[in-house]
């Protein structure tokens, strides 16, 4: 586990070094084409800036962006109870507990440590999932929470969603640019062409720094700490019942169990999860 914690402070490191030098590099381009280095020099002072915002209110974000809500005990008491128990026999701190409206089981946790964390289920789940599979997968989430994989993952939210809205404002410079050829700059048209070519390959990058492998080992975590019977089940459960969530948020892929978004050949050369059936397997393969 403590490998795993200093992979993930690692992995948290890196992101944020992509995204800061990603951002330098243009607004050194910009530097040159203007042959002025402050542009340069604010750039990366903003870009560092925002990261550093990041890691405290992208839990935060990543909430929002998900449409998830707080719940108390009162309004929920089987899954409530269920996190409770889960977080007393992990000796973490209670963590917040959220819902969110939406048939499609899907589960994440997020936060920056165990004593800033939120655990949030959809309505789908809470459904087809029996008291053993929901604290199966819970108990998966949990897992994140303990390895602190929810800090990578609330970064790469934050940076990657951002590096999204930039590329979507460099898509929108060049189709008005193209529109309005009078008043047309080679400065905004270049500054498109740079954030469409290379934004989405950045926040690849960013969403990769997130191991596949912390899913196997919060599945097995959840195993130890439940029952390995219990996790299979629950994943098979997730993979025949599978949908796309409603509220489709890219920049939020990583933090969920199962991914949320439509499937493509895209989604999946670049998933940040293994397949549910290659996890099931490996459970399988560790009863043996």
């Amino acid at each position: 586990m403590r490998k795993q914690i200093a992979q993930n402070r690692r992995n948290t490191f890196l992101a944020i070094l992509v995204f800061v030098a990603f951002i330098s590099l243009v607004g050194g381009i910009f530097a040159w084409l203007y042959g002025n280095i402050s542009i340069l020099i604010t750039t990366a002072i903003i870009a560092a800036a925002y990261a550093l915002i990041q890691y405290f209110l992208a839990d935060k974000l990543a909430i929002l962006g998900t449409g998830a809500r707080q719940i108390e005990k009162p309004e929920n008491p089987r899954y409530y109870r269920i996190i409770e128990k889960l977080a007393e026999d992990a000796r973490l701190p209670m963590p917040k507990v959220y819902i969110i409206d939406d048939p499609a089981p899907n589960a994440f946790a997020t936060g920056r440590d165990p004593q800033h964390a939120c655990v949030a289920a959809t309505t789908g789940l809470l459904e087809i999932m029996d008291d053993k599979e929901l604290r199966a997968v819970m108990g998966h989430e949990m897992s994140h929470v303990k390895n602190y994989d929810i800090r990578v993952s609330m970064i790469v939210f934050g940076l990657a969603a951002i590096i999204g809205l930039i590329s979507d404002m460099g898509l929108r410079m060049l189709f008005w640019s193209d529109r309005d050829e009078e008043n047309n700059s080679p400065i905004g048209v270049l500054f498109a062409l740079i954030t469409i070519i290379l934004a989405p390959f950045v926040a690849t990058l960013i969403k990769l720094a997130v191991s596949r492998q912390r899913e196997y080992l919060a599945d097995a975590s959840s195993a130890a700490m439940t029952d390995t019977d219990d996790m299979i089940n629950a994943l098979r459960k997730l993979d025949t019942h599978h949908r796309p969530m409603r509220q489709q948020n890219v920049a939020a892929e990583a933090l969920f169990i199962a991914g949320p978004l439509k499937k493509s050949v895209i989604s999946k050369l670049f998933a940040t999860h293994p397949p549910l059936e290659a996890r099931i397997e490996r459970l399988e393969n560790a009863k043996k």
